[in-house]
């Protein structure tokens, strides 16, 4: 009985992490966007959304980050073993762990005042989380009837047509 309330919760804060991941970066490339604005618009804009990145980040994504690992390890622990497709979502979660610790990178950074990445480098780096998400997905919903085969060739092609979505929206933001 405990498991399915460890899973309901699990699953909740997978939902508000990934949330959070998302609406992180595209606050980022808002931020970079406003940098080129000119003053005073472009320094109300950076001042709000450091506020709204720190709010969000501080708020939301690291405890649901926190709280999905909490609530993940003790599924592990109820469930009692580990099947082999659940050595590849853990892959996946690391890398998406990975991924998180990056963004806070690059939150650090905008927090104080430093821009890297152009707004369309950052578009691509939101679509990360993306593919973690369907890999993630995919592995949990269809477990061991997944051909590992199958299932890398598809997150291939997924992922170049994200890359060519974007290139496409590029284009038509400039035109």
């Amino acid at each position: 009985m405990y498991f399915f309330y460890l899973k309901a919760l699990h699953i909740i804060f997978v939902v508000t992490w990934f949330a959070g991941l998302f609406y992180i970066v595209r606050l980022f490339i808002y931020y970079a966007e406003a940098n080129e604005k000119p003053d005073p618009e472009r320094s109300i804009l950076l001042k709000q959304y450091r506020l709204m990145q720190k709010r969000l980040w501080y708020g939301i994504t690291w405890p649901s980050a926190i709280l999905t690992f909490i609530f993940g390890l003790l599924i592990l622990y109820v469930y009692g073993s580990i099947p082999p497709w659940m050595v590849w979502k853990l892959f996946f979660v690391a890398g998406l762990y990975v991924y998180h610790f990056l963004c806070h990178s690059l939150f650090k950074q905008q927090q104080r005042g430093l821009i890297k990445y152009s707004s369309n480098q950052l578009r691509v780096w939101n679509e990360v989380a993306t593919v973690f998400l369907i890999s993630i997905v995919f592995l949990v919903v269809l477990k061991s009837s997944l051909s590992m085969l199958w299932g890398i060739i598809g997150l291939l092609i997924f992922s170049a047509l994200l890359m060519l979505a974007i290139r496409i929206y590029k284009r038509l933001r400039e035109s």
